[in-house]
């Protein structure tokens, strides 16, 4: 089976290609099991480092494009992870450009899923960026999504989009809102939630983090680790599973900023933790400020999704894995 994987070249994108590797096998969305034979990496770039396997090719072109991306996918594309995404912050600097990337990318790449021989299988990732606003105190399935900013309202378009090609038999689609990643390694990027990552990262590095926030900023968390494993979840589940309902909020911790700095002293020591400044930065608060911190996932528990026992133990797999400890 032939697999495309969008912002492929990612760091999610590459845990995500090393795990679908490792696995080796998938679903079709005719609940057929089947090989993995191909596995395309399409984003708008190509760094250096990247998985080398016979079974991966690296594309690099625009999702916006229509003609490109109906080249890639051809007509022979079985299941689709779609994770290329303008951030965050980006986007909301930048409408138009996160306006043409999430939101006509997003169709662009449903539109070419519609002449694939098969229905192919779609794993949209989302955000709880898609929350925003005065919100109950937990989220839950049944609250309504009210973005309080174009990455959000971008998200939550694609969201409608991929359970309305569904409901027409043109995909069997899922979308999973994914909490704030933590921790990535590499370096800071445009998303309002970097600092999330950075006063880990930076400080175990031994190098300076900035936090734009202030210690008691609640945010809904989930390891890398675990985010691979529920979009892969995602994937297996049948199309009944969903019903009509195909998009659902993924299980995470709820921790402050102060929590987060504890768990880092906990594995880097009193050193590290000196090594994070104060600097509020208003643009990012009133992004971050948005998005909810607290949610019931009884749906998502139900269905097999898995969350983080421990963030301690997410920093300390941090820092075995990136940080040389």
């Amino acid at each position: 089976m032939k697999i495309v994987v969008t912002g492929g070249t990612g760091f999610l994108g590459q845990l995500l290609i090393r795990a679908l590797l490792e696995r080796g096998r998938l679903s079709r969305a005719d609940g057929t099991e089947a090989g993995i034979e191909q596995i395309v990496s399409v984003d708008q770039a190509q760094p250096g480092r990247l998985i080398v396997d016979d079974r991966v090719g690296y594309v690099v072109g625009d999702i916006g494009a229509p003609h490109f991306l109906s080249h890639v996918l051809a007509a022979d594309t079985d299941s689709v992870f779609h994770l290329a995404a303008v951030v965050s912050g980006a986007a909301e600097a930048d409408f138009d450009l996160g306006m043409r990337v999430n939101l006509d990318g997003t169709r662009a790449l449903l539109d070419a899923c519609r002449v694939q021989k098969r229905t192919p299988r779609v794993v949209f990732a989302s955000s709880v960026a898609v929350f925003g606003g005065p919100l109950p105190a937990v989220v839950t399935d049944e609250t309504t999504p009210t973005p309080q900013s174009s990455y959000g309202a971008q998200k939550l378009v694609g969201e409608l989009l991929v359970g309305d090609y569904s409901r027409k038999g043109f995909v069997d689609g899922r979308a999973v809102r994914l909490p704030t990643i933590v921790v990535r390694p590499g370096k800071p990027n445009a998303a309002a939630s970097s600092f999330a990552s950075g006063i880990i990262r930076e400080p175990l590095a031994g190098e300076t983090a900035i936090c734009p926030v202030e210690p008691d900023t609640a945010m809904w968390l989930l390891s890398p680790d675990a985010a691979i494993r529920n979009l892969i979840h995602a994937h297996e589940l049948p199309a009944d599973a969903w019903g009509s309902r195909r998009a659902l909020n993924l299980p995470g911790l709820t921790l402050t900023v102060r929590e987060m700095i504890e768990a880092l002293r906990a594995v880097g020591g009193d050193a590290a933790v000196e090594r994070i400044q104060w600097q509020p930065d208003e643009r990012i608060r009133a992004i971050v400020r948005t998005w909810p911190a607290r949610f019931d996932t009884r749906r998502a528990d139900a269905l097999g999704f898995v969350r983080d026992a421990d963030f301690v133990e997410v920093v300390r797999a941090y820092a075995r894995t990136y940080a040389g400890g």
